[in-house]
């Protein structure tokens, strides 16, 4: 199985592909970036230098992640997001003189297996991107998301769980949720959510 790239893309020859991801018009991929198998990068979307995906990985029209981005596996990026990279912007230094890569130390966004951010929204690095968790279109993340957590508004806060299908979750009662689609449930301990069965990982 190869991978497909469209003519009009833009991939430097340090990126690495992984087999049968899809790189569509007008994209690019920097140097150095590595995606994983059956990745896809929409159309005029943008994968900075040095950027890690993992596999089934997809990123929508018009998103920028800018480095040093990592993505782990079956994460998605919709439409127009913006990951980015620099916590305290300016064109130049206090002098007026212009700004260059070494002037400068870029922080990344930390995407964790299965989350997903919505059409438009903004993640202000460095910030990490829980498990499963969901940001919603619009929203501005400026801190930490739990995993398997629904986030909306700017700035982005909790307003439900989610589980691995993506749905909101159904509570029902002594810290128990329950997902309506797959019958998964999950359990809440101090703020956080975890499913049943998983002992709760340790910060």
């Amino acid at each position: 199985m190869t991978s497909r790239i469209a003519p009009t893309a833009d991939v430097d020859d340090s990126a690495v592909i992984g087999d049968g991801s899809s790189i569509w018009h007008l994209a690019q991929i920097r140097e150095n970036a590595v995606l994983g198998e059956n990745c896809i990068v929409g159309r005029g979307a943008y994968v900075g230098t040095g950027v890690r995906m993992g596999k089934n990985c997809k990123i929508q029209n018009n998103a920028l992640v800018y480095e040093p981005a990592s993505l782990e596996d079956g994460v998605f990026i919709g439409p127009a997001v913006v990951l980015t990279n620099d916590y305290f912007p300016r064109a130049v230094n206090p002098d007026g003189s212009l700004k260059s890569g070494h002037d400068w130390e870029p922080v990344g966004v930390t995407m964790k297996e299965g989350c997903s951010l919505g059409a438009r929204s903004v993640c202000v690095a460095p910030v990490t991107i829980g498990r499963w968790a969901t940001v919603a279109a619009g929203a501005v993340v400026t801190k930490d998301v739990p995993d398997f957590a629904l986030v909306a508004g700017v700035p982005a806060r909790r307003i439900k769980w989610v589980g691995k299908a993506g749905v909101p979750l159904l509570d029902v009662g002594n810290g128990e949720w329950k997902c309506p689609n797959t019958g998964e449930t999950y359990i809440e301990t101090d703020g956080r959510l975890r499913p049943a069965g998983e002992d709760m990982e340790e910060n």
